[in-house]
């Protein structure tokens, strides 16, 4: 079987745009024909995917890999690291958690990881026709260039043209590029061409500044893509929430906050909300957005308990019970969820050094941290209708709601919320809590389930004395659409002809 080609993006630097760079290069040659997986080596990023098979990926690469039309793989993204806070960072290989390490211990596992990384690569590549690979923060780190396996190490691995991504919003975007040739010097032979993103403007008022960086480094400047406002897809980590504004729709809109950690993980949990036409959303460091809120979300976390105790600094315990004891609906998501409960027991130190800490007590569970980490696709059940005001889910759709669960621990207790069925298991078992207007879950990506999302925004609005809303959003269908509108961004605005012969064997 021949090998696939491969196109490689790469960037000046972390939040330039190369995740969705790639998706939107991954989309432009299915839209070929042509057979494309993504592929990132090593990932930092504490939002995840889970594949079919249980294995966790970075979300970036779940959503390259819809971009692609397949579905995502452990190999798309061999390695995956997410900090846990005083242990360090959890390194995910091949799905699978591994170990927890310092970032020197990581660095002399070297050659392990870049075994992993190889063997992924090569299986994706023996069974694709195009394999775009997206780096990791800048190829110039000129600290790490002897333990890279992401960058110019994997470009060389795969014979892969570069193209280097800037974002000229953040200013300084010709010297990041020139300053990135610089420091590569010999080793920056595969970057063959700059892509500018993120441009305002009349392009003419560019033109100098393209010749001379194309004077000065031998390369062309492919493509500049324009500032996209709102293109309805994530950033990977949490660098892109300060771009999550509120969305202001009608009046009397829901508002809905979601209290931000410091750890946050997962945000894209309510991407599906940010879409509803009467939803206001925002991600607030404040207690006092709580006393205006409709709907109250505490997102996941990497770091429960740190997360915790900061949530408890800033004020937003009693700010908590204020909003439920007003019938506020609180909710709690994985580790929102087991923040709301009695207590969280860790007797063996799997995320931090306390033995045990007292939860917010809005439900009656209690969590344990165990060493094997829950990683799997479910279905669910809702069991207790209340969270949508007496409004179950449609009978068709009950039956269907889907998401994902990523988690550490276990909880017991009241769990009366759902019942799951896991991937690869014939048996529902009961899952998530609720207590009047609190309820919570391990369950991620419930509300992406279009009839129960508007159920519950239907209770919020039923509780304000609004009258209930068909909204019609489907949230997959306006994620594919979104695709599609970026792939076409890319293709208007860069010389595709240009990568296709970077890309010719």
């Amino acid at each position: 079987m021949n090998r696939a080609q491969a196109l490689m993006i790469q960037g000046t630097g972390s939040g330039v745009g190369k995740s969705l760079v790639a998706a939107a290069f991954c989309r432009i040659f299915s839209d070929e024909g042509i057979s494309v997986a993504p592929f990132k080596a090593q990932n930092m990023a504490l939002n995840a995917a889970i594949t079919a098979e249980g294995a966790e990926i970075g979300r970036a690469q779940a959503l390259q890999a819809d971009a692609a039309r397949i579905k995502p793989t452990a190999d798309m993204n061999p390695i995956l690291l997410k900090t846990s806070g005083e242990n360090g960072s959890q390194v995910i290989i091949h799905g699978k958690v591994h170990a927890t390490m310092h970032a020197r211990e990581y660095y002399s596992h070297k050659k392990m990881l870049w075994a992993a990384v190889a063997d992924s690569y090569d299986r994706l590549a023996e069974n694709h026709e195009l394999i775009v690979i997206e780096g990791a923060g800048s190829p110039a780190e000129i600290n790490l260039m002897d333990v890279d396996i992401v960058n110019m190490a994997m470009a060389r691995h795969a014979d892969a043209p570069v193209i280097l991504v800037g974002d000229i919003d953040k200013g300084g975007v010709f010297a990041s590029f020139y300053g990135t040739i610089g420091l590569l010097a010999e080793a920056a032979t595969p970057i063959k061409g700059f892509l500018i993103n993120k441009f305002r403007g009349d392009r003419t008022i560019l033109e100098p500044g393209l010749r001379m960086i194309e004077a000065k480094t031998g390369r062309p400047v492919i493509g500049v893509l324009p500032y996209l406002e709102s293109i309805g897809l994530p950033e990977e980590d949490g660098l892109s929430l300060s771009d999550h504004l509120p969305l202001h729709h009608e009046h009397g809109s829901i508002r809905i906050v979601v209290i931000r950690h410091r750890s946050i993980a997962n945000f894209t949990d309510f991407d599906a909300l940010r879409m509803e036409p009467d939803v206001s959303l925002i991600f607030s460091h404040s207690p006092s957005d709580l006393e205006t809120a409709d709907l109250v979300i505490i997102p996941g976390s990497k770091n429960t308990v740190a997360d915790l105790k900061i949530l408890r600094t800033r004020g937003f315990e009693p700010a908590l019970h204020a909003a439920h004891e007003r019938g506020v609906p609180v909710v709690g998501i994985c580790g929102g969820y087991q923040m709301l409960g009695k207590r969280i027991l860790d007797e063996q130190g799997i995320e931090s050094s306390e033995r045990e800490v007292c939860g917010l007590g809005l439900l009656n569970i209690t969590t344990r941290f165990q060493a094997e980490k829950t990683t799997c696709l479910s279905v669910a059940e809702l069991l207790d209708s209340r969270i949508t005001g007496g409004l179950s889910v449609p009978t068709s759709e009950v039956h269907s709601l889907r998401g994902y669960e990523i988690h550490m621990g276990d909880s017991s207790g009241d769990m009366n919320l759902l019942r799951i069925r896991r991937a690869g298991s014939a048996v529902w078992v009961p899952e998530g809590s609720q207590n009047g207007s609190c309820w919570g879950t391990y369950l991620h990506g419930l509300f992406d389930n279009d009839a129960f999302r508007r159920a519950v925004l239907n209770d919020v609005r039923h509780r304000k004395g609004l009258p209930s809303l068909e909204s019609g959003v489907s949230y997959h269908a306006a994620r594919e659409a979104a695709i599609d509108r970026l792939s076409d961004v890319v293709r208007n605005n860069c010389d595709l002809d240009a990568v296709r012969r970077m890309i010719a064997p």
